[in-house]
């Protein structure tokens, strides 16, 4: 005689209550400085699907070593065992940075191009 399943008694989830149970297990976690700085950050919520936006590829293993404990908090926590958590690489634009003095005033008159149009009538030369 096959065995039935009995069906788990999943409670209904709001946004509120995964970002509060959240912020908590990340207070849990304020002694290990790396895991509450990722911990930390805003999350996005989708049903029952958290994702974590990571900065760099070097937060992906601290959050797969993590994700076990995470995981079994918040659904104990919050009675609902199809809670999911997914890392997204944020990629962050890349900013330029002026080393030379060609490049810094390149870049102030980017801002600003009236400057370059006074270095022309001035006659001024950039590389001082």
């Amino acid at each position: 005689m096959p065995q039935i399943e009995e069906p788990v008694d999943v409670k209904p989830l709001t946004d509120e209550q995964l970002r509060e149970a959240w912020a908590n297990y990340a207070q849990l976690k304020k002694n290990q400085v790396a895991e509450f700085h990722l911990l930390s950050r805003t999350v996005d919520v989708q049903g029952s699907t958290v994702t974590v936006a990571l900065a760099n590829s070097v937060e992906e293993p601290l959050l797969q070593t993590i994700l076990p404990d995470l995981l079994t908090y918040l659904r104990n926590k919050l009675s609902n065992p199809t809670i999911k958590v997914e890392s997204v690489l944020k990629q962050e634009d890349a900013k330029r940075i002026a080393y030379t003095n060609k490049e810094k005033f390149d870049l102030l008159a980017e801002k600003n191009p009236i400057l370059k149009e006074l270095k022309d009538r001035l006659g001024l030369d950039t590389d001082f």
